[in-house]
Parts: structure tokens; sequence; C-alpha cells
């Protein structure tokens, strides 16, 4: 039986309000700091679609569209009456400054409560992320993004390939400065910007790419946005490789 549920949460971002709302509401914004690839019809009644990877994708209306203040999209409603819908409020504070109010609600499945507790974090993570982007990034479309998923990722191995990824002994601290070097790739060096407490989120700023690293539910996640022209094949090639060795 489908369970009702609502995640608050709010952020201060450092742009002013025509900058978040490209960052939220046009396809390469959004490609900048979220997962996967995105369209969205820029009218109420539009579509939008999201990719991940080559074959999954996901779809939603537009139920709200207010340029600078207001978006939100309604996910479409499966067989057993589960959906998601987000909306995304923005107000200025100064000329570059906006506080962004974001909810996402809709109905979840028989596991809600597990699912639930997944979602209040992640979506916390992604709006640090975002803040991340607009911060240092700001305007910058991200030329190529990445998103790979490994199973058999307990998080004994997850610290232990990461540790090693970064050129780190132990675990990774927030404003620690790391070296992202794995084989393939030139070393790459970066700052921490946050790791969650418990910690299954990391995110790496390099001089010209935003990384976050995720373990959950027993996959190991690596996501890359990269604001400079990059050979994409052979970059994906390099960390599928670290990920079929690290958590064969």
């Amino acid at each position: 039986m489908p369970h009702e549920f609502e995640i608050r949460h709010e952020i201060p971002l450092d742009a002013a309000p025509d900058v978040v709302w490209r960052a939220i509401a046009e396809g390469p914004g959004i490609d900048s700091w979220f997962m996967g690839r995105t369209e969205l019809e820029p009218r109420v009644g539009g579509t939008g679609t999201q990719t991940f990877g080559t074959d999954e994708a996901t779809e939603s209306v537009v139920t709200a569209w207010e340029p600078g203040r207001r978006l939100a999209h309604r996910g479409v409603e499966n067989p057993d009456g589960t959906f998601m819908a987000f909306e995304y409020l923005l107000e200025g504070r100064g000329s570059a400054s906006t506080v962004l109010r974001f909810v996402h609600s809709g109905f979840l499945g028989d596991d809600w409560e597990s699912e639930y507790d997944d979602l209040q974090r992640g979506d916390l993570q992604y709006l640090y992320k975002l803040a991340v982007y607009l911060k240092h990034f700001p305007g910058r479309i991200s030329a190529h993004n990445l998103f790979l998923v490994a199973p058999n990722a307990t998080e004994e191995r997850f610290w232990a390939a990461l540790g090693a990824a970064l050129g780190l002994a132990g675990r990774p601290v927030a404003g620690e400065k790391v070296t992202v070097a794995i084989a393939g790739r030139e070393p790459e060096p970066g700052v921490v910007e946050w790791v969650t407490d418990p910690g299954t989120f990391v995110a790496v700023r390099t001089d010209d790419g935003l990384y976050m690293f995720i373990q959950a539910r027993g996959a190991a996640v690596v996501e890359h946005h990269a604001y400079t022209p990059v050979d994409g094949a052979a970059l994906e090639a390099a960390w599928r490789d670290w990920l079929a060795l690290a958590f064969a």
C-alpha cells in the first residue's frame, strides 16, 4: 500500500535567482550538478525526461513554471500508485544570494520507511552539490557527465578503495586536500567539499570538475562533472576499470 511522504529542505546559495533558475530549470544547467541527463520543456504541462546511463529513463510533467521564482514537476504515477513530485521555491537575498526551499513529496511503496530515510539524506547531498556548483562553477556547463554504479561495495571496501584513489591513509575529512589518481588518468589535485556523518557521501572539487562518491545499499557510485572539454570515453573507461578492480 502506498505511503504519502514529504521532505523539506532549505539552503542558502551564493548566486542570484536567475543563475539558480538556470541551474534547476534548464537541461544543461541541471546536468552540470545533478545525476544523469535531463530535458525539461519550459512551460506548465511540459514534459521532463531524465536519463541514467543508456537505458533507464523517468518522465515527469511540469506543474509550475514561474521563472526565477518557482518550479514544480510531478513524476508519472506507477501501477502501484507510487510517484514523486518536486518543488523549488527561490527567494532572492541581495544581488548575488538566494534561499532555495525544496519540497520532495509523493507516495512511496511498502519499504517506505527505508526509502524515506534514503531520500531524506540523498536529497540534501544534491542540494549541497548544487551549492558547490553555484559557488565555484557558476554558469559553466558540464562538458561530460559520468554516472557509474558497481555492486559488491561494502562500507569497508568502499573506504579502502576511495582512500587509495584519493591518496589518503584514512577516511577523508571536509577541507582536506587530496589528489584524485587512478590508472589511465592524470592525477587531479582537489579538495574534499564535504563528507556525510555517518559517511557514505563524499564530494571532491578539482580545478575543472566535481566528483561525488557514494556507498549505499551495497553499491558504489561515482559521479563526475567536467567543466572543460575531456575525452569522455577514456574518462568513463578508466573509472569503469577502477570500479571493476575495486569491487570485483
